[in-house]
């Protein structure tokens, strides 16, 4: 189990260090996958492998999650972490934070089927259980402080700048 007061050191400093330096703030994170076999994706982050499949009624082997089911996964453990973090600095007791997310999308849009349906999610719900002694005044603060910093559920909830290029045989595919 994490020491309280070593995580709370840690992300105080952390603050500190930010406050102090903010062009320290600017991260940066990457994510190399590669095709393997069928739909199945080989995915190293650091040092950190995991897998991507799909379904069986999508075509896959159904050995792992597929993407989409990792953006709800990432929106669900990104509120734990959040709610964690300001939890502790904030000295609110928080016993047990459990996030079931759920997504609908059409799978014509996937599919081509019809233009007129995009592709990715119509819809994601989220719903958060804390258990914790605080008072209610103190926990409507930490959700509010976790709904507008959570950077996964910000990433999904706004318009965000995504770019790519596209090679072939090592060599530029025209635009």
């Amino acid at each position: 189990m994490a020491d309280q007061n070593k995580l709370k050191e840690t992300l105080l400093n952390t603050v500190l260090s930010l406050n102090n330096n903010p062009s320290s703030g600017k991260v940066y994170f990457k994510a190399d996958t590669e095709l393997v076999d069928g739909f199945i994706t080989r995915s190293q982050i650091r040092q950190f492998h995991f897998t991507v499949d799909e379904p069986k009624q999508l075509g896959g082997t159904d050995t792992a999650p597929n993407p989409v089911e990792y953006v709800l996964a990432a929106l669900g453990t990104c509120q734990e972490i959040v709610y964690k973090a300001y939890a502790t600095v904030l000295d609110i007791p928080l016993d047990a934070v459990k996030v079931s997310v759920r997504g609908s999308l059409d799978l014509r849009g996937l599919f081509g089927v019809d233009e007129n349906v995009k592709a990715g999610f119509d819809e994601i719900i989220y719903e958060t259980v804390l258990v914790s002694s605080a008072e209610q005044s103190k926990l409507q603060k930490l959700i509010n402080i976790v709904e507008k910093n959570c950077p996964v559920l910000d990433t999904l909830t706004r318009a965000v700048s995504v770019k790519g290029s596209v090679k072939i045989n090592n060599v530029a595919a025209a635009a």
